[in-house]
């Protein structure tokens, strides 16, 4: 049975404008312009270390975004998101997991395993600097020093922080699955790894998604842990995109045509993950 659509009246059309007015000229004022400036500035060149600018147009974005500058941030980028989500999911899922069992004082394993979400990014990069150091350090490992371990060693502090946020989310839904589905398997004689696999990941699969693509967000905006760890060395083997436009102080055009295409990036890339994972997503009304 088809319905109509309902015509609203002007006063409610005005009302919703209303009430939509703050959030547009909020995002109007503090991304769009500066988004369309942004875009403008990319058509700019720096000339004597960034006190004139010259006017080249596109060129500019065909030189970097074809340019190994680009194509090694990027690189180094996807390897970073590649080192810090699965590791940081999968772990806080077994964790989440593990911690949802009506035990005695489970609340206080349930806090220690949150509380890695709670440090900054500064004092998680700071923590593992000194314990990978190789002269004081607790493991003594030069990672930091080595082309191929840099950036490992620079997702180590994110992938500490992803877990404790995909646990903490995780957990929320898991205590959200109903009780009756969970004994309903159980009286069908479901293992605890069947039912992990069949019924609790099913369930929770929208949490997953929405951690999935916060997380790879994440990885892609990560700059602190970087800085403190690596600094981008040794020989640049650790600078990611943003690391790259933040070493364009003096060449606002190339740091801008960076910048448009990590969110080109950034937004392909969110895109895909929503068309390609919301196929295996289940919702509770299906």
């Amino acid at each position: 049975m088809s319905t109509r659509r309902r015509r609203y009246s002007m006063k409610e059309v005005g009302l919703a404008l209303t009430f939509l007015a703050p959030s547009l000229i909020i995002f109007s004022v503090f991304f769009y312009l500066p988004f369309i400036r942004l875009l403008d500035w990319g058509r700019y060149k720096s000339q004597r270390g960034g006190l004139s600018y010259r006017y080249v147009g596109l060129s500019q974005y065909r030189e970097i975004l074809t340019g190994p500058e680009f194509t090694d941030g990027l690189r180094h980028s996807v390897l970073f998101v590649l080192y810090t989500v699965p590791a940081g999911l999968v772990l806080g899922v077994l964790l989440a997991v593990a911690a949802h069992r009506p035990l005695k004082g489970i609340k206080i394993f349930q806090a220690i395993f949150s509380s890695t979400l709670a440090s900054s990014v500064a004092v998680s990069s700071v923590l593992f600097l000194f314990l990978f150091n190789p002269a004081v350090g607790f493991f003594q490992v030069g990672w930091k020093e080595d082309p191929d371990m840099a950036l490992f060693a620079a997702a180590l502090p994110s992938i500490w922080q992803n877990l404790g946020l995909a646990f903490v989310i995780v957990l929320a839904g898991l205590q959200a699955v109903p009780e009756e589905v969970m004994e309903a398997a159980r009286l069908d004689g479901y293992g605890p790894f069947r039912r992990l696999v069949r019924i609790t990941l099913p369930l929770i699969s929208p949490v997953l998604l929405f951690l999935v693509v916060v997380l790879v967000i994440f990885g892609f905006q990560a700059f602190a842990q970087i800085q403190i760890i690596t600094n981008g060395g040794p020989a640049g083997a650790s600078e990611t995109l943003v690391f790259k436009i933040s070493r364009q102080s003096q060449n606002y055009g190339a740091g801008a045509v960076l910048s448009i295409g990590l969110f080109a990036v950034t937004l392909v890339v969110t895109f895909l993950q929503f068309v390609l994972l919301e196929r295996r997503v289940h919702y509770g009304d299906e």
